[in-house]
């Protein structure tokens, strides 16, 4: 479905004709989609250029442009990036994708299930965690029905990370959960393979980046995140409705 949102062609009818759906309802969430892609490629280019050198993508999806590991590499051709996805087809787009670049890899891996992520061979050998790590969960933590699943799987995957690492999230937030627009939504997912879609305060988002330092802007919907155009300064910070918000964390 966010392959669908974004334009591209890898998608199936369920998943095309489940968007339209979420289209109907929400008619900006194309544009939300594409707003969050160019959230994730302005804050992976910051880091990098703040000197991270690895870079673990969490629920990655299907390659597109301005991928995680052709911002990074664009700024050190060394960078590592690992990509985790849990869907078959995913990962055999990012592997042929990825056939001739040593310094990234694309494995299976379900968020639900953090610890054997971070165990996992790939993982092991590209990554050090003594050293600053970029984790990036991008729109997916709003599939995991359960607020206290969500909450351990961020801790499990901030426990490794040392001092200069870095946490970036997206994630579904609703100042009223019972929106008629965020329940219609919801409904929809209930279909789909997530089987959920959960809205969340922004209180319950912003306490996973506990102890963290915030880099400006802070927690804000996803367009508003270091804005391209003046339009968009302009707009300024609104959280009066739903929107993807995100931020991105660093360890001091």
């Amino acid at each position: 479905m966010y392959d669908y949102y974004l334009g591209g062609k890898d998608n199936f009818p369920a998943d095309r004709e489940a968007a339209e759906k979420i289209i109907a309802i929400v008619p900006e969430v194309r544009e939300t989609a594409r707003d969050n892609r160019a959230f994730l490629g302005k804050a992976v280019r910051l880091m990098a250029e703040q000197g991270v050198r690895q870079f673990l993508d969490l629920g990655a999806g299907l390659p597109t442009q301005e991928n995680v590991h052709q911002v990074a590499q664009r700024v050190d051709p060394e960078a590592r990036v690992v990509y985790v996805d849990s869907d078959p087809i995913v990962l055999a787009h990012a592997r042929a994708l990825l056939a001739d670049n040593p310094h990234t890899v694309a494995i299976w891996g379900d968020i639900t299930d953090p610890e054997t992520i971070l165990k996992d061979p790939e993982v092991v050998e590209r990554l050090d965690f003594g050293r600053p790590t970029a984790v990036l969960v991008s729109a997916v933590l709003h599939f995991v029905a359960d607020d206290r699943h969500v909450s351990d799987i961020v801790t499990t995957l901030r426990r490794p990370l040392t001092a200069g690492s870095h946490l970036l999230i997206s994630h579904f937030y609703a100042p009223d959960l019972d929106d008629v627009k965020v329940l219609a939504g919801q409904q929809v997912y209930r279909s789909t393979r997530p089987g959920a879609l959960v809205a969340r305060s922004f209180e319950q988002i912003a306490a996973y980046f506990d102890g963290m330092t915030l880099l400006e802007p802070g927690l804000v919907p996803v367009r508003s995140w270091r804005p391209d155009n003046e339009i968009d300064e302009l707009e300024g910070i609104d959280l009066s409705r739903p929107a993807l918000i995100g931020a991105v964390g660093r360890l001091p």
